[in-house]
Parts: structure tokens; sequence; C-alpha cells
């Protein structure tokens, strides 16, 4: 027999030979990096295009992104090692996501971050300290309020305003 015979190596799908040629093993077996790519290359959500054995593949509940296509729906900011958000079917960076799904402050227009603590009455939402007494101005926090007019007053500031008072003692009627 001859002893310079070299066992072959080959692509297992495509049979062409891998001497001196790029190649990835899957499950034990070699693949020319065309035949891997066709098989086993998972299509980018963004560009649709498959993501190839050169480039990362970053994934996220089954669906999968090229590390440059990998951004935010809105702002198109990467979101590589950052944290993000999904909504629908898009991808959104924490910023993005605060200011298009969080309350808005009734009194000062700005995002209610989340985890902070605000105060929530008939559909509208306050930043804590922004929820004061329209004449005093001073925070009603958990106190009781009445509402007027769309302002919101603290008890006291309420009846020392509108509430009858009796001619005889000046209590509250």
């Amino acid at each position: 027999p001859d002893t310079n015979m070299t066992e072959r190596f080959d692509c297992h799908y495509c049979k062409e030979s891998l001497f001196g040629k790029k190649y990835i093993l899957k499950e034990d077996s070699p693949y020319c990096v065309k035949c891997y790519e066709n098989l086993y290359s998972n299509t980018c959500e963004e560009c649709k295009k498959p993501i190839g054995a050169d480039s990362k593949d970053l994934s996220y509940k089954d669906r999968h992104w090229h590390e440059t296509c990998f951004h935010c729906f809105q702002c198109k900011n990467s979101l590589v090692d950052k944290p993000f958000a999904a909504k629908e079917e898009h991808l959104l960076c924490t910023d993005c996501y605060s200011n298009e799904y969080s309350s808005k402050c009734n009194e000062c227009k700005k995002t209610i971050m989340p985890g902070t603590r605000k105060m929530e009455y008939k559909g509208n939402s306050w930043h804590e300290t922004c929820f004061i007494c329209y004449h005093c101005q001073q925070p009603i926090g958990t106190k009781s309020f009445i509402p007027k007019d769309h302002q919101n007053f603290c008890v006291p500031c309420y009846e020392k305003q509108f509430a009858m008072q009796c001619v005889q003692c000046k209590k509250v009627v």
C-alpha cells in the first residue's frame, strides 16, 4: 500500500475537498463555509440577510440580528451590551421606551420614569413632587385633597378658599 496517501478531508455536504480551505465543524462534521452558511445561518430580523459564520449572531427570544443591525427601533442607537425593552415586534432602548410608553406628568409634562413614585387620579399621573396644592404650592402627598376646576387643593386651602363659613363662629359649614 502507498504510505503517502492521506485520508480525504471533504465537506460533509457538498463533498468538495477542504484541504487548505476554511471550514466549520458542526456536530463533529466539517463543512465548507458556503455550505455551513446555507444550511445553518440564521436570518437577521433587521436586514433579512443571513448571518454569516464570520459575523456575530445576537439573539433574543428566537430572533436573530447581525451585531450592526441590533439597534433601537426608534433612535437607531446600538443595543449591544445595553438594556432594552421589547414592545410588539420592536426593540427599544430604555430612553425611547420610557418616552413612548411611560406616563407623562400632568403638571410638568415630563416622563415619569419607571420605578419612581407617582400619584394617579382619574387617569392622570403626577410626579410625587409635582402633585401640589394649587393654592399653597405644598406637596399633597398621601393627604386628602379636593379637585376643583382641574386644580387640586389640600383640604385646609380648599376650605379657606371655597367652603361656606358660619357667620357666627367662622367654622366651615
